[in-house]
């Protein structure tokens, strides 16, 4: 296949891009027509989508576009994507500049029908914006479960604008969803509290589980920064294996949507220094896990990380 012809595929897919978005942008300002009378939501990310379920309930037809295992840091809208977009009555996204690759799109797309980021509903001052972030606030908002809880709101406003004769109902599901969510977040609490002090220490791919370690009291160490678009260096897997091996801590995780490659580094560092460290398990950090599994919704991938944590640092099951 000549190098020419993958230039003229390339462009080709480029601009069938930027047509949709063009005739997006000029389409009219109403949403889409409902699908089968419901509002058609499409969120980018599952964890978005699956609160998107809960407080929409009957009144919603709810897409994904960041599938399990996917890293939203790193994720770009394909052409089908672009379509789905378009074809939305409303567009939910995390925010935060979680969706980094996507801020173009998303806000070509809010010309034409709401846009709504979910974390807007959590105040400013509640935000991690640790030095090491160069003042750019932490998007992993969701391991709070506490903050998260907050994030139901936005949705319901969202939705009862587009159904206004629907509000009541929206407004009890978000509240509904709320509650729930808090007694999941005494759950947490309660399961790591089971640790002894000395082995609250959780060492991740990348720095996803501050608002955890915030919230849970967990001191939480990842080998590369709050986003995976560049690989850990040197140094970085260096402090790490020094961490390990001077505190003696008994697991390391790796996670759904990042390498192992790295966590597998710091585990053969580690052992290198007469320490051996195992690997606990897998944590849900980006993204949940598949559709029809225990960890495919939010509280089954809450639950399902704080029992790999607890059982992989000795807690209590």
């Amino acid at each position: 296949m000549s190098k020419k012809f993958l230039i003229a595929t390339r462009s080709l897919g480029v601009l069938s891009v930027f047509l949709l978005l063009v005739l997006s942008s000029c389409s009219p300002s109403q949403p889409a027509a409902p699908h089968d009378g419901k509002i058609r939501v499409v969120a980018t990310t599952g964890l978005v989508a699956d609160l998107a379920r809960r407080v929409g309930g009957d009144a919603v037809e709810v897409e994904a576009l960041i599938g399990p295992g996917v890293d939203p840091h790193l994720y770009k809208a394909s052409e089908g994507d672009v379509r789905r977009l378009s074809e939305a009555d409303l567009i939910l996204y995390n925010g935060v500049h979680l969706e980094g690759k996507m801020g173009d799109i998303l806000e070509k797309m809010a010309r034409t029908r709401p846009v709504v980021a979910v974390a807007t509903a959590i105040p400013e001052s509640a935000l991690r914006r640790p030095p090491e972030f160069l003042g750019q606030p932490d998007p992993h908002v969701w391991f709070d479960v506490s903050l998260w809880a907050e994030c139901a709101a936005p949705i319901a406003d969202a939705l009862a604008k587009l159904r206004p004769k629907e509000t009541a109902g929206l407004n009890a599901r978000a509240a509904a969803t709320k509650t729930e969510l808090l007694a999941l977040d005494a759950w947490v609490k309660e399961r790591m509290a089971t640790l002894l002090p000395e082995r609250r220490i959780v060492v991740t791919a990348h720095d996803a589980f501050g608002y955890f370690g915030r919230r849970y009291g967990v001191e939480v160490h990842g080998i590369q920064g709050i986003s995976t678009l560049s690989e850990a260096g040197l140094k970085d897997v260096e402090r790490i294996i020094e961490l390990v091996a001077t505190r003696k801590v008994p697991a390391i995780f790796v996670e759904s949507s990042v390498p192992r490659r790295t966590v597998e580094a710091v585990q053969a560092g580690v052992r290198s220094r007469g320490h051996e460290v195992t690997i606990g398990g897998q944590l849900y950090s980006d993204s949940l896990g598949g559709t029809g599994t225990p960890a495919g919704t939010y509280d089954g991938m809450v639950r399902a990380n704080v029992e790999t944590l607890v059982g992989a640092l000795g807690g209590k099951l």
